[in-house]
């Protein structure tokens, strides 16, 4: 699963805390379905190979078509996405490149059109925890097996 320090096994009690974020954030009431585009596009944005590969299976499972997870890389271009996907894509790409991009006013204006203040917390903290498993799976080369890298 790793090629470099063992996050899970020498993360000790921080590590733990943020697993444990991580996983409470799958149930904070947003869709699944959603929850995993923005992995997807958050993860395309970083370059993260395990993070496409697991979410991607994961989009699947969940019921998201190969037609929308190929397109996530053309969102903005691509009529397949509702205005509530759209809204939460957009400020994936914004907050994943904040550096760059900001999040500017017209951004934040689709995201509360779509989202509940409380729900754009969610989505935030959701986008947070995306990037924060990039930088550790990309930082420490991890990798799932199970989920498989044919040639």
């Amino acid at each position: 699963m790793h090629d470099r320090t063992n996050i899970y096994a020498d993360g000790g009690p921080l590590f733990k805390a943020w697993y444990d974020l991580s996983m409470q954030v799958e149930k904070s009431g947003l869709e699944k379905n959603l929850l995993e585009l923005v992995k997807i596009r958050a993860s395309q944005i970083n370059g993260c190979a395990n993070c496409l590969n697991m979410h991607t299976h994961d989009a699947r499972k969940a019921g998201e078509t190969e037609q929308r997870i190929h397109l996530l890389g053309a969102w903005e271009e691509a009529p397949c996405y509702s205005a509530r996907e759209r809204a939460a894509l957009g400020w994936t790409d914004h907050l994943t490149q904040i550096a760059t991009r900001r999040a500017p006013d017209a951004v934040y204006a689709a995201l509360a059109a779509e989202f509940s203040a409380e729900e754009q917390v969610k989505l935030t903290l959701a986008i947070n925890v995306i990037n924060g498993w990039n930088r550790l799976a990309v930082g420490f080369h991890l990798y799932d097996p199970a989920l498989g890298w044919p040639a």
